[in-house]
């Protein structure tokens, strides 16, 4: 009889998918919104205009704005590319609050007991000013299922640091 696999895990996203919250989902939509629909016709229409003045390789408007068009392109593909992958969830809908998934507040504590809390987001809404690990950061796939009380190890570029797991919350 062949070895069936595990359940897949419901808590944590998919790996090809680009998890991210309502919140997260909003901004990235409402840029790329507004690069559609604002930047880029104001761009064309400067472009336009300028390559109605004669010539263009002297032309500074006309340079300008075809290389500002070709940059919107390159973030438009990108939004688009990273919307589509995206699947939205709300951390207060998790199901197991006791372990570490995406969109928890954890308050960890090393070995000299300085504390820290970080928010697990999708990698486009990270913040480190404000706490907010993407799900990808090494120190957000350390805490993925852990529990009160776990002690993680995280290979950080300044070296190797413990953690333990002192509060988890989903709000």
């Amino acid at each position: 009889m062949p070895a069936s696999s595990p359940p897949p895990d419901t808590n944590a996203p998919a790996r090809k998918t680009n998890p991210i919250s309502a919140a997260g989902y909003a901004a990235l939509k409402a840029r790329y919104d507004h690069l559609l629909g604002t930047e880029r016709p104001e761009i064309a229409e400067i472009v336009n205009w300028a390559a109605g003045n004669g010539d263009r390789s002297e032309n500074g408007d006309y340079l300008y704005g075809r290389k500002r068009m070709r940059e919107i392109d390159r973030e438009l593909g990108h939004l688009a590319r990273r919307m589509k992958a995206a699947r939205v969830i709300e951390p207060h809908e998790q199901v197991d609050r006791s372990r570490v998934f995406f969109g928890a507040t954890v308050t960890l504590a090393d070995e000299d007991d300085a504390r820290r809390t970080v928010t697990l987001v999708g990698d486009d809404e990270q913040d480190a000013g404000r706490g907010r690990i993407g799900w990808t950061s090494p120190l957000a796939r350390a805490l993925r299922g852990a529990a009160l009380g776990d002690l993680r190890t995280v290979r950080l570029p300044g070296g190797v640091k413990e953690w333990e797991i002192i509060e988890i919350a989903y709000d």
